[in-house]
C-alpha cells in the first residue's frame, strides 16, 4: 500500500471510528438511561441527547481515538490479526473509559452514570471490532496488501527473507522467484536466471516490488540494479546485509544529504506516547498509594518491630539517562556496611523474619510507587540497579547500558519471565532490551496484568554472585539472542 492510501485509509478509519463511538456512547445513554432505568432527567441522559456538543461522547470518541492510534491499530499492516485488533480495541476502551472517567469525576465536569460506561465498554469493544474485521477485509479483497515480489539475492539475507515471507502468510507476499548470478540449492523460491536479465522481468507489470538483498562482497551491484528498477518505475525495498543489527524500530534522520539511521530510537521518542504513559503512571502510582495506605501503616509497624532502624530503606540506583535518584524500599534487612554493594540472595543473613515475608510477596518493593509518581521510574521498564554493579557489568554484559535509555520500571519484561533478583544478568538484559524495541501501551498493560495475578510472588532460583559475575565475562563476546518463547506477542 502506497504512503498516500494509507493516510487517506488511516484518515478515513479513525474519523469513522470516532462518529461510531459518538453513536455508541449515545445510544448506550438511551437504552441504559431512557429505557432500561426509564429516568429520562437523569443529568447525564439529559446532557448527552439534548447538548449542542454532546460533550461526554466527543470526550470519550477523541480519547478512544487516540489511543487506538497508539496501539497502532490505523497502521494497515497485515499482519495484525483479528485477535489482535479485538485485544486493542478492548484495552483502548479500558483505558480511554477509565482515565475519562476519572476525569470526569474527580473534577465534576459532567455528570455520568456507571451503567451507561459499562455497557459502553462492551458495545464501543464489539462495534469497533466488527467494523475493523469488516474493513480489513474489504481493503484485502480490493488488493490493497497483496503483492508479487521479485527478490535480488541468493545469500543468507536472501535466504532468511524468502523464509520469512513464506511462513507468514499474513504478509500476502507472493514470491515470483529470485535472479542472482549463480543458483542456490537451499532457496525455497524458484530460480530465474541472472541478474542481468532484471529489466526484461520488469517489463512484465505483474511484478509489484523489487526486493535487493545482496550480501557485503555484492553491494556493487546495487546502484546498477536500483538504476534499473528506478528507469522501470518499479517499488524497490533494500535488506542491508546487516540488517540483523537492527532494533524493530529503526528511525532514520535526515542531516542535510546524509540519511543516518538510528540504532537505538525508541517509542519515548514519540510524544505523543511519552504522554501517555507518563499520565498513565502517575493516575495508577497516586491512585495504588490512597488505596495501599492501610497496608503501608501496619507494614512500617511490622519493620519498626522487627529490628531497629528507619521503615524505608533508601538507596542510590542508575536511572533515565544514567542520573542518580534514591529508591524506597520497606526495610527488610538489619541495618549494614554493605548495602551498597552488597548481593543481596535468597538465604541472606541480613533479613529480618519480618522482611523475608515481604521480599517473598514483593511488599517491599510498594513505596516505589513514590519514585513513579516523582518521576524517577515508570510502572514498566528496566529494574534499576546500584551505581556499583553498573560500573561492573558495563564492561563485562553485553548492551548493558542502554536500559538506562528509559525510565527504570517497577517491574518489566525480565522480571515476569523469571529473570529477577540473583538471576543471569546477560539474559535479563536481553529482555530489557526486547522491551525497549517493542514498548507499546498493550505490552505494558500486559506485563502489568501477569505481574499483579503471577509476578509478586518471588520464587526465582539464585545464583552466588561469583557464579553471575562469571557468567556474564562468558557471555561478553558474543552477540546472545534471547529466548522470547516465554509470552512473545
Amino acid at each position: 500500500m502506497n504512503r498516500k492510501n494509507k493516510k487517506l485509509l488511516t484518515a478515513i478509519s479513525a474519523s469513522t471510528d470516532w462518529l461510531l463511538i459518538v453513536c455508541v456512547y449515545i445510544a448506550c445513554a438511551w437504552l441504559w438511561l431512557g429505557v432500561w432505568k426509564q429516568t429520562p432527567n437523569n443529568m447525564a441522559f439529559v446532557r448527552v441527547l439534548h447538548s449542542d456538543t454532546g460533550l461526554a461522547a466527543c470526550i470519550y470518541a477523541f480519547v478512544l481515538v487516540l489511543s487506538l492510534s497508539q496501539l497502532k491499530l490505523y497502521s494497515f499492516s497485515a499482519n495484525i490479526k483479528k485477535k489482535q485488533a479485538a485485544f486493542r480495541i478492548a484495552i483502548s476502551n479500558l483505558i480511554g473509559s477509565s482515565i475519562i472517567g476519572f476525569v470526569l469525576y474527580f473534577f465534576r465536569l459532567q455528570e455520568f452514570s456507571r451503567g451507561v460506561l459499562f455497557l459502553f465498554i462492551g458495545a464501543s469493544t464489539l462495534t469497533l471490532t466488527l467494523k475493523h474485521i469488516l474493513s480489513h477485509h474489504l481493503i484485502a479483497h480490493l488488493g490493497f496488501f497483496r503483492k508479487n515480489v521479485l527478490l535480488l539475492g541468493g545469500g543468507d539475507t536472501a535466504l532468511a527473507y524468502a523464509k520469512a515471507a513464506n511462513d507468514d502468510q499474513n504478509l500476502s507476499i507472493t514470491l515470483l522467484g529470485y535472479l542472482n548470478e549463480t543458483k542456490c540449492e537451499k532457496m525455497c523460491i524458484p530460480y530465474l536466471g541472472a541478474l542481468q536479465s532484471l529489466k526484461d522481468y520488469l517489463q512484465d507489470d505483474s511484478v509489484d516490488e523489487v526486493v535487493i538483498a545482496f550480501e557485503a562482497g555484492e553491494t556493487g551491484w546495487i546502484r546498477p540494479m536500483l538504476s534499473i528498477c528506478e528507469q522501470c518505475g518499479a517499488r524497490v525495498s533494500v535488506i542491508p546485509f546487516y540488517s540483523d543489527l537492527f532494533p524493530a524500530s529503526p528511525q532514520i534522520e535526515t542531516i542535510g544529504p546524509i540519511r543516518a539511521i538510528n540504532l537505538r530510537g525508541n517509542q519515548m521518542d514519540n510524544l505523543a506516547f511519552a504522554v501517555i504513559k507518563r499520565s498513565f503512571d502517575i493516575l495508577v502510582s497516586a491512585v495504588a498509594l490512597l488505596l495501599l495506605s492501610p497496608l503501608f501503616l501496619v507494614v512500617a509497624i511490622g519493620v519498626k518491630h522487627s529490628s531497629p532502624g528507619p521503615i524505608f530503606f533508601r538507596q542510590k540506583r542508575v536511572g533515565l539517562n544514567k542520573k542518580l535518584f534514591t529508591m524506597y524500599k520497606f526495610r527488610s534487612m538489619r541495618l549494614n556496611d554493605t548495602q551498597d554493594t552488597a548481593w543481596s540472595t535468597d538465604a541472606d543473613p541480613r533479613k529480618t523474619r519480618f522482611g523475608s515475608i515481604l521480599r517473598k510477596y514483593s511488599i517491599d518493593e510498594l513505596p516505589q510507587l513514590f519514585n513513579v509518581l516523582r518521576g524517577d521510574m515508570s510502572l514498566v521498564g528496566p529494574r534499576p540497579e546500584i551505581p556499583y554493579y553498573v560500573d561492573k557489568f558495563q564492561k563485562s554484559v553485553h548492551l548493558y547500558m542502554v536500559k538506562h535509555q528509559v525510565r527504570p520500571g517497577i517491574t518489566g519484561w525480565a522480571q515476569i519471565n523469571g529473570y529477577r533478583g540473583d538471576t543471569d544478568i546477560q539474559m535479563r538484559i536481553d529482555h530489557d532490551i526486547w522491551y525497549i524495541e517493542h514498548m507499546s501501551v498493550s505490552l505494558d498493560l500486559r506485563i502489568l496484568w501477569r505481574t499483579f495475578f503471577s509476578g509478586w510472588v518471588n520464587d526465582e532460583t539464585y545464583l552466588n554472585p561469583a557464579q553471575n559475575t562469571q557468567q556474564t565475562d562468558q557471555k561478553a563476546s558474543s552477540d546472545p539472542k534471547p529466548p522470547f518463547s516465554q509470552g512473545q506477542s
